[in-house]
C-alpha cells in the first residue's frame, strides 16, 4: 500500500489558507490570520502542539458557527479546482503507479478531512484521511478540531487504525511520501520512505531517501 502526503507532495504548497479564503471569505481571513499572527509564527517555528493550536484557534475565527453542509459544498468544489491546478504531476505519476500495481493508496493529511475526502475520490485512491471538524448538535462547524490535528504521530495512528481494519492478510509493505517534519513518524515506520521535498537533502527530511527514477520501476515478485 502507499501513503500520500497531500499539501506540498501531491499539490504545490499548502491548501489551508486558500480554502479558509473560499469558505469565509478573503478579507476576513486575512484579518484572523494577522490577529493570531504571533501564535501562527510560533507555531511555523516550533511545530508540534503550538502549530495544532495556533491552526484550531484560526479554524474556530473563521469556520465557528458555519453550516456544515453549506461549508461541505464550497469544499467540494474547491478540492477540484486547487488540485487541477496545483497538483504536483510527478506525484501524481507515482500515485496512479501504485493503482496500476493493485496497490492501496491512502492520502493522509492535517488538511481538513471535510476536502482530503473529496481529493481522494477524485485521484481514485482507497481513503483519505484528514483533520476533522466537530459540528454541534444544530450542524454547525464549532471551528475546534473532532480529536486531534492528523499530523506527526496523529498521522502515523490513523494509518495503522486504517491498516488494521483492513485486516491485511500478513502486514503490508507501506509506501510512505512526505515533504515536511509533520511526515517523519509516517516515513519512519514505512518500509519504503520517501522524501519528496523541494529542499531535498538540505529539507527536515534530508535523511529519508528521494524518489528518482529507479523508484518508479515495476514491482518484482516477493517485494
Amino acid at each position: 500500500m502507499a501513503a500520500f502526503d497531500l499539501d506540498g507532495t501531491l499539490s504545490n504548497g499548502g491548501s489551508v489558507l486558500k480554502w479558509l479564503r473560499d469558505v469565509a471569505g478573503t478579507w476576513p481571513t486575512y484579518l484572523a490570520t494577522l490577529r493570531l499572527a504571533g501564535p501562527i509564527f510560533v507555531g511555523a517555528l516550533r511545530s508540534g502542539p503550538w502549530a495544532d493550536r495556533a491552526k484550531e484557534r484560526l479554524f474556530q475565527r473563521l469556520l465557528g458557527g458555519r453550516d456544515a453542509i453549506e461549508v461541505a459544498d464550497t469544499s467540494k468544489r474547491f478540492a477540484v479546482a486547487h488540485f487541477k491546478s496545483h497538483g504536483r504531476q510527478r506525484l501524481l505519476e507515482r500515485l496512479t503507479w501504485h493503482l496500476r500495481q493493485g496497490h492501496d493508496v491512502v492520502i493522509v493529511s492535517a488538511s481538513p478531512q471535510i476536502y482530503v475526502d473529496i481529493v481522494a475520490q477524485e485521484l481514485g485512491a482507497a481513503a483519505g484521511l484528514g483533520t476533522r471538524l466537530a459540528v454541534d448538535p444544530r450542524g454547525a462547524l464549532t471551528g475546534s478540531y473532532l480529536g486531534k490535528n492528523c499530523r506527526g504521530e496523529e498521522k502515523m495512528r490513523r494509518l495503522s487504525e486504517w491498516i488494521e481494519a483492513r485486516h491485511y492478510a500478513g502486514a503490508p509493505l507501506v509506501y510512505a511520501y512526505g515533504n515536511s517534519r509533520g511526515d517523519r513518524a509516517m516515513l519512519r515506520a514505512a518500509g519504503r520512505p520517501y522524501n519528496v521535498g523541494r529542499l531535498g537533502r538540505l529539507g527536515t527530511l534530508g535523511h529519508f531517501p528521494r524518489l528518482n527514477s529507479e523508484t518508479t520501476a515495476p514491482v518484482t515478485a516477493g517485494e
